[in-house]
């Protein structure tokens, strides 16, 4: 009625908005810092109007805060090793960039006590040439050989050699860092949404290549986003959209018709980005060790941290890739503890053989099945679509400077601070990998 506050009609308020400039999909902890950065580098406030669509409001199912929150500088690829430094930096001033007026400081619970990553004799050379490229990178991480290791950690049983981080790695929060990020981002104006992607409307036009092939370049116009328990859906008109879903980016890319050309044409190969569940366990050892304790990686694959006070830690191992689990729910195979970590991880520490399981979660790596490393840049058939996925483990610890590098390509036309074009999408259709070596 006139005058009033009173329709008709019910009004859905949390309905995204009817326009965005850039539409980020996914809001796990690198859509919220994309979308922090691209806010921080608007030239005009409010002159970007940037939307944050993610499905799960609750976070209870998502990779950031299932992850074991660690972040190294232990990479043999130096964009990694880069990436690493720079969001490690950026973590240790957190509160410089990410603080809330008029709310608490920040604290992520950073643990700086290092990653320790133990290497048999078979591949120490491949670990010693590696360490030689972190140094030259700026990594600060040492090499330690058998007899230095049990006399720096007594309680650990040695038949190698090992590589240790001595500042800058470690472990902290993630729900903290992706919470500082949204609350952030949104104090800037960026506008959130919980909904899901459904679909597409899309321009498209042909161009001719050198080879003398058409080529169908899309360019996305609106993006359908659909209610929670709902039918109704919002078509969000948009100039850029990234995609940054994570475990799902793979189908967001599928709706839009990446893969669906003939095999071996640019067409036809999709975003080779798919879930694969790992496993987490919770364990208590009051004999364990103490709080000096770093991240440690045997080099069967089996790792574990403290987590909080009074002996309990977090263990886990990554499964062969013909036993890869069930992804339909996150149920917890307590069996694969018993055969696959807790042997390995006894053997190592030996104080392990009496400690007792006291919980375990399972959680989602958005999983790069070509190489295993991240997916950056723009899609070379739908010319406004953006990509950062497939980071296979990494993209917590990366986020902070991942988004500022995602910004820069968005708004600036390319990278300024770290030059990330290797992660383009180019090599997948060149068929060649960049692979980390020997680097869980």
């Amino acid at each position: 009625m006139p005058g009033t506050d009173w329709s008709p009609v019910e009004l859905r308020r949390d309905l995204p908005p009817d326009r965005a400039d850039i539409v980020v999909v996914g809001g796990g902890v690198i859509g919220w810092s994309v979308a922090y950065w691209l806010k921080k580098k608007e030239r005009v406030r409010d002159g970007v109007r940037v939307l944050v669509v993610e499905k799960d409001p609750t976070y209870s199912e998502a990779s950031t805060v299932l992850s074991a929150g660690g972040i190294r500088q232990q990479f043999s690829l130096k964009e990694n090793i880069q990436l690493s430094l720079a969001s490690v930096d950026f973590m240790r001033n957190i509160n410089e960039h990410l603080w809330v007026l008029n709310e608490d400081p920040i604290d992520l619970q950073f643990n700086h006590s290092g990653y320790l990553f133990l290497a048999s004799e078979s591949v120490a050379h491949i670990m010693e040439e590696n360490y030689v490229t972190q140094r030259e990178h700026g990594a600060k991480v040492t090499l330690l050989s058998p007899a230095q290791l049990k006399e720096r950690f007594p309680w650990l049983n040695t038949d190698g050699f090992g590589f240790w981080g001595l500042e800058n790695e470690g472990w902290f929060d993630p729900w903290s860092l992706l919470n500082a990020f949204r609350r952030k981002a949104m104090s800037m104006g960026v506008f959130h949404c919980h909904g899901e992607v459904t679909g597409f409307t899309c321009t498209t036009s042909s161009r001719e290549t050198e080879d003398g092939d058409v080529l169908r370049i899309k360019r996305i116009k609106y993006i359908d986003v659909k209610m929670p328990d709902s039918r109704e859906y919002q078509p969000v008109e948009c100039a850029i959209v990234i995609n940054a879903a994570g475990v799902n980016s793979g189908k967001i890319a599928d709706m839009i018709g990446i893969g669906s050309g003939s095999e071996h044409s640019m067409a036809g190969f999709s975003l080779p980005v798919e879930p694969r569940k790992r496993y987490v366990y919770v364990v208590h050892c009051p004999d364990g060790p103490g709080l000096e304790s770093p991240f440690l990686i045997d080099y069967s694959g089996v790792y574990f941290r403290r987590e909080g006070l009074g002996g309990n830690y977090i263990t886990g191992n990554s499964p062969e890739e013909t036993e890869e689990p069930d992804i339909s729910d996150l149920k917890v195979d307590h069996e694969f503890f018993q055969e696959k970590v807790w042997p390995h991880l006894s053997h190592r520490v030996p104080a392990f053989e009496s400690l007792k399981v006291t919980g375990a979660w399972a959680g989602f790596y958005d999983y790069n099945t070509f190489d295993q490393n991240a997916i950056i840049g723009l899609h070379p058939r739908i010319s406004n679509m953006f990509l950062a996925t497939g980071f296979s483990g990494h993209g917590l610890q990366h986020s902070p400077a991942v988004g500022c590098a995602v910004a820069e390509l968005v708004l600036d036309g390319g990278f300024r601070t770290i030059d990330l074009s290797a992660f383009d999408f180019k090599r997948i259709l060149q068929q060649e990998p960049i692979l980390e070596r020997n680097i869980v």
